[in-house]
């Protein structure tokens, strides 16, 4: 593609180069660039809307920078259609950015561009696009910018098409965000999503929440401006106190375990205490506790036992004395960075360490994203491909613990054998109960958060075909399935020799 000279739009490129902050000319001269070389390659292109599609990819570099990502993330996410959808080619892309921005430019291009063409041909794309995780995961995150605005722009989508790509961001791509802690993006995705995919019941949860949120924000009020007070008198210096307003997607599906009673929802709206370090954290919730009585297990410690996906903080629940509960989160600014941008804090302009370094560091706390790549390797069918996803790594998650301490992050619902096989297989192989929390409990039992679990182990105990009834990860019913399939096969062997 041949380079030319093109009218600057300056608004927008000082917008992406103050949302990151930069200081340094090679970067505020990379964005410029990009920008123009994307500007100038979709120059003509228009989008359903009838707005130029140049205004996309602007979207999506805009979304990078906002999540913080570093210039090289955001020079690529504005370059991510070119080599699909334009006349520039790999060539082009490497003689002007260099092979670091063709690299992540080409990841999101193998993905391919979901055409919505039945359910085959969309889950191969969802299959390049969980392939190339465990490559380089400044893609996926690009590839989530990239989703985010084409959801933002559904009204202009036909409304099958409309409905099946909110559904499909609500049920993998919102989920695959919380799962790499990027919570800001979680968010975004789905009030996004919501009115689209379930237009009757977003109507419902914004009326009820409407109502609930002013009594919410009422108790709210008292509480914060009682704890300031207190925070004075013991010359505790909190960096900031506000307010969080629970999602509508968040609060739906939470709505939708208490039969849409909203009188049982404590969290829709919480207090948000941030703190110079870990040790004010537990002095304000001292604090906390000492002007007002908690609810009983409703104190949850994610600073001692942080979730998988890295976030930390302290959780209670507090009775206001007024007749309302409240939700108080603490945390300090680094937690608070975490629990917003999750993986994507780990790219920024100001990480410092390499990007090898960076994934090198990220490899533990993400190993399931290439377990996921396996199993989509494993398994052929489209139809089973999709509910694995949603079952064994986007459905809602419990934390359970080993005796050690070590956590281990199932599905919710899952069972004893689920975490016995999570384990080793042979445990599961071999498992015939399991001391919960200090007492016995038979394999079929469901597991709940911050259960301690200790698997007893019988060399007798085989898998049967009844341990697939309440197994319900795909790597337990896989093992459960194999160890029965080689049996059986061991056995007409055994009994064809005699």
């Amino acid at each position: 593609m041949k380079t030319t000279t093109y009218k600057i739009q300056k608004p927008h490129i000082r917008l992406l180069t103050q949302k990151l902050e930069l200081t340094d000319h090679k970067d505020r001269e990379l964005i410029t660039k990009a920008y123009h070389f994307a500007e100038f390659a979709h120059e003509g292109q228009k989008r359903a809307s009838g707005e130029p599609y140049f205004n996309h990819v602007f979207a999506t570099g805009l979304t990078l920078a906002e999540l913080g990502m570093s210039p090289t993330v955001v020079a690529a996410g504005l370059l991510h259609d070119t080599i699909e959808d334009t006349q520039a080619t790999e060539a082009d892309i490497d003689r002007e950015f260099g092979k670091e921005i063709l690299f992540l430019v080409n990841g999101v291009t193998k993905l391919g561009k979901v055409k919505y063409r039945g359910i085959e041909r969309n889950v191969e794309n969802l299959r390049k696009f969980f392939i190339s995780m465990a490559e380089d995961l400044r893609v996926i995150v690009i590839k989530l910018a990239d989703r985010l605005h084409n959801v933002r722009t559904l009204e202009y989508v036909r409304p099958d098409k409309r409905e099946r790509i909110a559904l499909e961001t609500l049920e993998i791509y919102a989920p695959l965000a919380n799962r790499l802690g990027i919570g800001k993006l979680k968010g975004w995705l789905e009030d996004a999503a919501f009115p689209y995919a379930y237009p009757k019941e977003f109507e419902q949860v914004t009326a009820l929440l409407g109502e609930q949120s002013r009594i919410s924000e009422k108790y709210m009020l008292e509480v914060e401006r009682a704890l300031k007070r207190e925070l004075r008198k013991l010359e505790v210096s909190a960096i900031t106190i506000d307010h969080r307003l629970k999602h509508l997607y968040s609060l739906y599906k939470k709505l939708k375990k208490y039969d849409m009673d909203i009188d049982k929802i404590y969290d829709i709206m919480a207090l948000r205490i941030i703190v110079s370090d870990i040790e004010e954290c537990y002095r304000v919730l001292g604090v906390v506790h000492g002007l007002w009585k908690p609810l009983p297990g409703r104190i949850k410690d994610y600073i001692a036992t942080p979730k998988p996906n890295g976030y930390k903080s302290l959780h209670t629940t507090i009775f206001t004395g007024t007749g309302g509960v409240v939700e108080i989160q603490i945390r300090t600014q680094a937690m608070h960075a975490q629990a917003e941008y999750g993986i994507a804090s780990h790219f920024t302009y100001k990480e410092k360490l390499p990007v090898s370094r960076t994934k090198k560091k990220l490899t533990k706390q993400y190993a399931w994203v290439e377990e996921l790549r396996e199993a989509q390797r494993e398994i052929a069918n489209t139809n089973k491909f999709v509910e694995t996803l949603k079952m064994d790594f986007f459905k809602d998650r419990v934390f359970v613990f080993t005796p050690n301490g070590d956590i281990i992050d199932l599905p919710e619902d899952s069972s004893v054998i689920d975490f016995a096989y999570a384990v080793h297989t042979d445990i599961g192989d071999h498992a015939s109960g399991a001391h919960i929390n200090g007492k016995f409990n038979a394999i079929a039992t469901k597991l709940k958060n911050s259960d301690i679990v200790e698997i007893i182990v019988k060399k007798e105990t085989v898998p049967s075909s009844k341990w697939l009834t309440f197994a319900k990860t795909t790597l337990a019913r896989n093992k459960i399935q194999k160890y029965l399939k080689e049996h059986s096969l061991l056995s007409k062997f055994l009994s064809f020799g005699r």
